[in-house]
């Protein structure tokens, strides 16, 4: 019989040479001619095979895969005993914790007595970045997700059929229940070398604003919420019409008249995600269309400041830019057409159930093009702060409904124009009503004794214009009449 000792051994030699021959291949065979052996050793094996493999990538081209996105949160509830490693977080509003797979990991599911395994593949691919003359160029490392699902072939048109549209079924009621809203960013990094679904980087949306605290006109704010109702209930009316399911609303009024917290209370209430653009960095219309398929349905689009973000004209404006050697190249920016193309063009179409909102503290100086309907359905402005809003501002700092110096504050309200976020400044430096109410009554009858002055001088100065204007009026009626006189005399 053979020794314990020599079977040992063999099988280190075994191991040492597969060690050897993986290390020369990989030094002397070219990537590529590896991936391809490999692939082709594999459809070799699998001819002979009862098993059928499905891959399900991250993105199909430019955009999301929602059946890989549906997988990789219903998987998170079939981690198995024999799993060896997992990935696990929690943000501070989500219920439970959230697992998924790690790489390399495979999950087995049971389906209507169908058994099918799934595994999680990572291939690392690299991309040199050119930076320009006089740089070094670098190289970038992507990682390309997907999921391979393994099966026997005779349940293949029941898995097709059926599994998929379980699989997204039963992750969409995971994910409303123990998903915790994000605020995504851009990773333009990401964005222009690396995968698509890199573009955005996202933290817990952990903002306390809801439409009840909301400090706004109650018509106004009731007539929003039924809006946004009506919206997420219409999906078989849009595709009826014709039209993308899609709503734009455009909130528009001076600084801290609570733009940002709508925002935020209108995320709440749908439960969508926030997706934070900034225009500015944006190189091209073609950038602007990756990262804008890189959103997720069911979520809001918030582009702030669209007057100042940036200057989106009706015709590409190029800047030439000096890059030694007398050479130079041409930057595209984004375009008003190339913009406008994705709000309500073809591009609208890539996704469902989506809000875009723009805010402005200048509507007039919007291209008129940007307002019309089927762009900005709903002008939304965002007032000083009314004798509604302050009641609702004291019912959230002080936690009152009335007082004896309501009637005055509301007077005074009436009469200039605050912004509730100055009225919420004054009532959050005391808990005692009677201060903070105090205090807010001596800031009102200052900010109005100020107005009275400026108003004063301003027609004391308009006073003393009239009286120039008379003055020199007079003075050349005067002369014209020493003219005449003078004429006659000569006559």
């Amino acid at each position: 019989m053979v020794s314990t000792k020599a079977v040992l051994s063999t099988a280190a030699s075994l191991a040492a040479s597969a060690m050897l021959v993986r290390t020369i291949a990989n030094d002397f065979i070219p990537h590529e001619l590896r991936v391809f052996l490999f692939s082709s050793f594999r459809h070799f094996v699998n001819r002979f095979s009862s098993l059928f493999m499905v891959i399900i990538e991250e993105f199909d081209e430019f955009s999301v895969n929602h059946i890989y996105k549906a997988a990789e949160i219903y998987l998170g509830t079939k981690i198995s005993p024999s799993t060896q490693r997992v990935k696990v977080s929690k943000s501070t509003k989500e219920k439970s914790f959230k697992v998924t797979m790690e790489r390399g990991e495979e999950v087995v599911d049971v389906f209507e007595g169908i058994q099918l395994k799934w595994r999680l593949a990572c291939q690392e691919t690299q991309k040199t970045i050119m930076h320009g003359f006089g740089n070094h160029n670098s190289t970038l490392r992507l990682e390309v997700r997907s999921f391979e699902l393994t099966f026997h072939r005779k349940h293949k048109d029941k898995v097709m059929s059926s599994y998929f549209s379980y699989v997204l079924d039963k992750s969409k009621v995971i994910n409303e229940e123990k998903k915790a809203l994000k605020l995504h960013t851009v990773q333009y990094e990401g964005l222009h070398h690396g995968n698509l679904g890199d573009a955005w980087r996202s933290v817990t949306l952990d903002h306390p604003a809801n439409f009840k605290t909301l400090a706004m006109d109650s018509d106004l704010k009731t007539a929003l919420m039924e809006d946004l109702e009506r919206f997420v209930t219409r999906k078989d009316f849009y595709r009826r019409v014709g039209k993308a399911w899609k709503r734009g609303y455009l909130l528009y009024g001076p600084p801290g008249t609570g733009k940002s917290s709508l925002i935020a209370a209108m995320a709440n209430f749908l439960n969508f995600d926030v997706y934070d653009l900034e225009l500015t960095e944006l190189r091209c219309n073609s950038a602007l269309k990756k990262l804008l398929l890189a959103t997720a349905n069911r979520s809001i689009l918030v582009v702030e400041d669209i007057d100042c973000t940036i200057e989106l004209q009706d015709r590409k404006e190029q800047r030439v830019v000096d890059i030694g050697h007398q050479y130079n190249r041409q930057e595209n920016q984004v375009t008003l057409s190339g913009f406008l193309n994705f709000i309500d063009g073809l591009w609208s179409s890539c996704g469902d159930e989506r809000i875009i909102i723009f805010t402005t503290n200048h509507k007039d100086r919007l291209d008129p093009a940007l307002l019309r309907p089927g762009r900005m359905d709903m002008h939304i402005h965002m007032s000083y702060c009314t004798p509604c809003g302050f009641k609702i501002l004291a019912s959230n700092y002080l936690g009152i409904d009335d007082h004896n110096l309501f009637e005055e504050i509301q007077g005074l309200i009436q009469e200039m124009e605050v912004t509730p976020a100055q009225v919420a400044e004054i009532l959050m430096k005391s808990d005692d009503p009677e201060l903070a109410l105090g205090g807010l009554v001596e800031f009102l009858r200052r900010k109005q004794s100020e107005i009275n002055e400026e108003k004063q001088i301003e027609f004391e100065g308009q006073e003393k214009r009239e009286k120039e204007v008379n003055d020199e009026g007079q003075e050349g009626k005067e002369t014209e009449e020493k003219d005449v006189i003078g004429a006659d005399s000569e006559l």
